[in-house]
């Protein structure tokens, strides 16, 4: 069984969020189980230098226009990865688009990659393609158009982005009117590339087993909720995992400290340097952290409505993120005005981690959320996760029994029930006794995409004859 795996990031080599991981994490943990490999775009910031240029070269006919492509590749962590390069890709700086917004011409690039795909898939002599969202969704209407014995599995990651592009987009990436039709790739007057691939995929899954179930309402749908009930027999929730080899505290070069469940004392002393590093004094008070990109889903906007209230409580509050300007200036303008409360601009992996190692609670108020991996980190480093109950987090973080990981939820997403679950992460911080169990609980606790890893690998064997 061969499998090409394709996406628009993948760690290490590009991530802007969890697709890049799972890009790895996943792909690494089938490599037990099938003949995979994985292909994403070479974009103007990565060192084309690193890679080996193959023989392999072709050109794209989009349009009617030709565009050459050829292929890089590298191995790493034992899985070959292969690289779509050519002038539309590399081009630019950025993955998507830039401080204005995304590249008017995401269209025709991210075509050109599925179709790169495609061709690859023939060369290789792949039995199955799997694709993730809305940048490789054409990849299963181009391989029933050509009908090529290829299967394809299509994942989604996050609904909200769907590839939706005016009328025209049709005729500049190669795909006849016939195909603007709300059976095909139409919607509401325009093109969305998302559909291709919940209608033309032979499978169809999304990355938790309540996010399936969520996106198949009105809340959460994104207008779609329609077509994935009619598609619903093919769509399969699978929660994806980590890879604990990465994100591991035992030997984390990342760490200023590394330790165990064993031996938490050594975890403090991550919790001292990152409060010297930043200048926050009070070792004794909880240190609250979070990870995440500037966007609206994370909860911002009730994080900000909760700010002055959360900050009044003896606390500390470490948050590393990218994106939204307007999150960005008034969260800088907090930065101001409160001395327990450090506003981390950007990202960094290598400092995520040691945030990760630092916290006491992981904060991730998400209005939803397909999986998150944050929580399931947060959990590895004996961070305790305070989320909201949607998708994945539904799926990984409990207050009571034996399932994994144990933390502290949300109900609902008001500054009422913020400040609540702040105010209990207080007074569980207090009870020293309780706390560290619940630490060495989800510490111990397997959060390997291995039993994911199986599932899909199951579902690949029922698509095959």
């Amino acid at each position: 069984m061969q499998i090409l795996f394709c996406a628009s990031e993948i760690y290490p080599y590009a991530k802007s969020g969890g697709l890049a991981d799972v890009g790895h994490s996943l792909v690494k943990a089938l490599g037990k189980h099938a003949d995979i490999c994985s292909i994403m775009p070479l974009y103007g910031f990565m060192p084309k230098e690193e890679f080996e240029k193959t023989d392999i070269a072709f050109s794209v006919n989009l349009g009617g226009v030709f565009y050459e492509v050829t292929l890089y590749e590298k191995l790493h962590d034992g899985i070959k990865t292969y690289f779509v390069n050519a002038p539309l890709l590399s081009a630019t700086n950025e993955m998507y688009g830039n401080a204005k917004g995304d590249y008017a011409n995401n269209d025709i690039r991210f075509a050109l990659f599925c179709a790169a795909v495609v061709e690859l898939a023939q060369i290789i002599h792949a039995d199955i393609i799997h694709a993730n969202d809305w940048h490789s969704a054409l990849v299963p209407l181009l391989v029933r158009r050509a009908k090529l014995k290829i299967k394809t599995l299509f994942s989604i990651h996050n609904l909200a982005y769907q590839g939706i592009f005016e009328r025209d987009s049709l005729a500049r990436v190669g795909l006849e009117e016939s195909y603007f039709q709300m059976d095909a790739l139409e919607f509401y007057g325009k093109v969305n590339f998302l559909k291709a691939g919940i209608i033309y995929g032979d499978a169809l899954t999304t990355v938790s087993p309540t996010y399936a179930k969520e996106i198949q309402t009105k809340e959460f749908g994104c207008g779609l909720d329609g077509l994935l009930q009619l598609y619903k027999a093919k769509l399969t929730g699978i929660l994806n995992g980590i890879d604990e080899s990465v994100f591991n505290p035992q030997n984390d070069a990342a760490l200023h400290s590394c330790y165990s469940s064993d031996n938490l004392a050594k975890k403090y002393e991550n919790k001292k340097a990152l409060q010297k590093e930043l200048g926050l004094s009070g070792l004794k008070k909880p240190l609250f952290v979070m990870i995440s990109r500037l966007v609206h889903q994370k909860g911002f906007d009730l994080l900000i409505e909760s700010l002055d209230a959360f900050l009044s409580e003896d606390v500390n509050f470490v948050l590393l993120a990218n994106g939204d300007e307007e999150y960005k200036k008034t969260l800088l303008s907090y930065t101001k005005k409160y001395k327990n409360f450090r506003f981390l601009c950007g990202y960094d992996e290598a400092l995520s981690h040691r945030i990760y190692a630092s916290g006491d609670f992981l904060l991730m108020p998400s209005l939803y959320e397909p999986c998150g991996l944050n929580q399931m980190i947060a959990a590895r480093y004996g961070t305790i996760p305070i989320v909201h109950r949607v998708g994945g987090l539904k799926d990984s973080v409990h207050e009571r029994g034996a399932k994994c990981a144990q933390g502290i939820v949300m109900r609902e997403t008001t500054k009422k029930t913020l400040i609540g679950a702040v105010r209990k992460a207080v007074t569980l911080y207090g009870d020293s006794a309780k706390k560290e169990e619940m630490i060495s609980f989800n510490m111990s606790c397997d959060f390997s995409f291995d039993k994911s890893a199986l599932l899909y690998h199951k579902l690949y064997k029922r698509l095959l004859p």
